[in-house]
């Protein structure tokens, strides 16, 4: 949920089975190394999900927003945060539960969070769980050691900072899970960090000036411990330039630098109804490989109102970056969009996905290239949105609308690509969440 400071406008109170699915017709969009179909999660009305894969087993999990009221969720929620777990990298999903709604603001009793947004996970090599999601405006974190099934290490990080709101979290955790920062906003953007798995945490601590609102939409901890975010800056209001930052500390996040990486003018402007004005701003990811070799992937323009380009950045300390390489994503009106950057299990493995509008104003795809040399060469782009039908959204040339401005890109510690992504028919909906993955071994 992009531009917390606006009410989600999602009116539809729609939940469940609220089409009569037709039949699904593949169509063929596959590089070499080929991507099965995309999958939905359901037919409820879902939006801007987030998936991790367990690097050392072939557990998958997922998490998505689903909107609907009580009878979708639970009684007196308004949307919730559903979680699912595979034991088989997601030829079979275990029942969804919803998140822990607990709330805790400060100087008030905790209590039963009425709405929730924007999840994310990670997964440690020893298969520990991590998240973080919003309970209304409270930030709030927990762990699970058993898949998903309970979690614990529940910790609020607004009742933390002692703030009106807290907004957008982002999870970067060292590959043991033993380092574990969390990044949101409060305007400005802040870290909390824990250095025993979550147990116990820092007082956020406030790594940015003044002047715009922040948004963390990445990040990664390197095999030396530094740990990177990648996060936007636009105007208040929002108009105008948006900066996109990389913020890192060496430190374990006692202290914080940031390093302005690009800008881009104004966003296109939204033309559905209740779109907030800030939805295709400019973003950035990033990921590190296993050499600590960082790459960035952002969406920018150069003059205001104008489509989007896709770019990719390389540093190997987070402070100098490359020339930026232009990805080659396309767009009609908007152009590329919602860029999402993970690593392989290799030195120089970085995957890069987006959406965007290049087969026509209302035929949104997703889109995917990797590299294995630290982005000197790519991939050819795929499109990895390819059903043709299956919704009263999707055509041939793709989706209406990218239903949310989030979505999950997640790689396993076999090179298997994991997207997760929602589709609809505007910004209030309804719509779905799809997934997709590469093919597994003898697939």
């Amino acid at each position: 949920m992009r531009a917390g400071r606006f009410a989600l406008a999602l009116t539809v109170a729609l939940a469940g089975l609220w089409w009569a699915t037709p039949p699904v017709a593949a169509i063929a969009h596959h590089d070499a190394g080929g991507w099965m179909p995309e999958q939905r999660w359901s037919r409820h009305n879902d939006w801007e999900p987030n998936v991790a894969a367990d690097p050392s087993s072939p557990w998958l999990y997922q998490m998505t927003t689903r909107y609907g009221g009580p009878s979708a969720c639970r009684p007196h929620m308004n949307h919730c945060i559903l979680f699912r777990s595979s034991p088989d990298r997601g030829r079979i999903w275990r029942a969804s539960i919803v998140m822990s709604r607990r709330q805790c603001p400060p100087a008030k009793m905790c209590r039963q969070a009425a709405w929730q947004n924007d999840p994310v996970l990670a997964v440690s090599a020893s298969g520990v769980l991590y998240a973080a999601w919003m309970n209304q405006w409270d930030v709030v974190f927990a762990k699970s050691i058993d898949h998903g099934r309970t979690w614990t290490g529940f910790h609020d990080f607004r009742r933390a900072l002692g703030a009106s709101f807290t907004d957008k979290p982002w999870i970067a955790i060292s590959p043991d899970g033993k380092d574990v920062y969390v990044a949101f906003n409060a305007t400005h953007s802040y870290v909390s960090a824990s250095h025993d798995y979550g147990t116990t945490w820092t007082r956020p601590l406030r790594t940015t000036g003044g002047g715009r609102y922040w948004f963390a939409e990445g990040g990664a901890v390197a095999p030396d411990g530094h740990v990177y975010f990648a996060e936007s800056a636009e105007h208040v209001n929002p108009k105008g330039t948006i900066l996109l930052a990389v913020i890192s500390s060496g430190d374990g996040g006692a202290s914080w630098t940031t390093s302005y990486v690009a800008r881009s003018q104004q966003q296109p402007a939204c033309p559905v109804k209740d779109c907030p004005a800030d939805f295709y701003g400019a973003q950035i990811s990033l990921a590190v490989d296993h050499a600590g070799m960082v790459l960035a992937a952002y969406a920018a323009n150069t003059s205001p109102g104008a489509p989007m380009r896709l770019y990719a950045i390389t540093s190997g300390n987070g402070t100098s970056w490359s020339t930026p390489a232009d990805l080659g994503a396309g767009g009609t009106r908007v152009g590329a969009g919602f860029p999402k950057a993970a690593a392989g299990p290799s030195p120089g493995d970085f995957r890069v996905a987006w959406e965007d509008d290049r087969n026509g104003a209302q035929a949104w795809n997703v889109w995917y290239r990797s590299t294995g040399n630290d982005g000197r060469s790519w991939s050819p782009a795929v499109r990895v949105s390819d059903r043709g039908s299956g919704a009263p959204y999707k055509s041939r040339a793709g989706f209406r609308f990218p239903y949310g401005d989030y979505f999950g890109l997640a790689v396993d510690g076999h090179g298997t690509s994991y997207l997760t992504w929602s589709e609809g028919k505007g910004y209030d909906g309804p719509g779905n969440t799809w997934w997709a993955h590469n093919r597994w071994p003898g697939q």
